[in-house]
């Protein structure tokens, strides 16, 4: 299995670039700081195709915080000057938003993403019984008033 997801900030603006048959690639990095060692920080290059090269062209740009999924992926190709050289990046195929909506440049305008990816805010408690619906049957009652005890 090659999975891989990361989640970091762009080192700088994703670059689109169209395919000679017309589809759009993006590429870009990511900095992420380790786990347990928060002074060193990794450098990710990253590429996207079609739909998610746009989306994160569209709605990212240097500094912006990004979650990506993909897989790891190693190509050899040859430099300028004759050289055959192995290049490993993650290539991506789903982003979403991971920072603020501030941050992100959406304002909370509640816009279209335009088919790109971003997830439900997770819910809230605060420290309260969550009440689920239950699907016709009610919903949690945390009272001890009709307990035949």
């Amino acid at each position: 299995m090659n999975k891989a997801i990361l989640m970091g900030r762009l080192t700088r603006d994703p670059e689109m670039r169209q395919t000679q048959s017309g589809v759009s690639v993006a590429n870009f990095s990511i900095a992420i700081n380790r786990r347990f060692q928060k002074d060193q920080t990794d450098f990710i290059n990253c590429i996207a195709w079609r739909q998610t090269a746009e989306f994160v062209c569209k709605w990212f740009q240097k500094g912006s915080m990004i979650a990506v999924v993909g897989s790891i992926q190693t190509r050899r190709y040859t430099d300028s000057e004759g050289k055959e050289r192995t290049a490993t990046e993650v290539v991506a195929d789903e982003a979403y938003f991971t920072g603020s909506r501030a941050e992100s440049g959406t304002g909370g305008s509640g816009q279209d993403f335009g088919g790109g990816h971003a997830p439900a805010p997770a819910p809230s408690f605060n420290n309260e019984v969550p009440q689920f619906d239950q699907g016709g049957f009610g919903t949690i009652d945390d009272t001890d008033d009709d307990l035949p005890f």
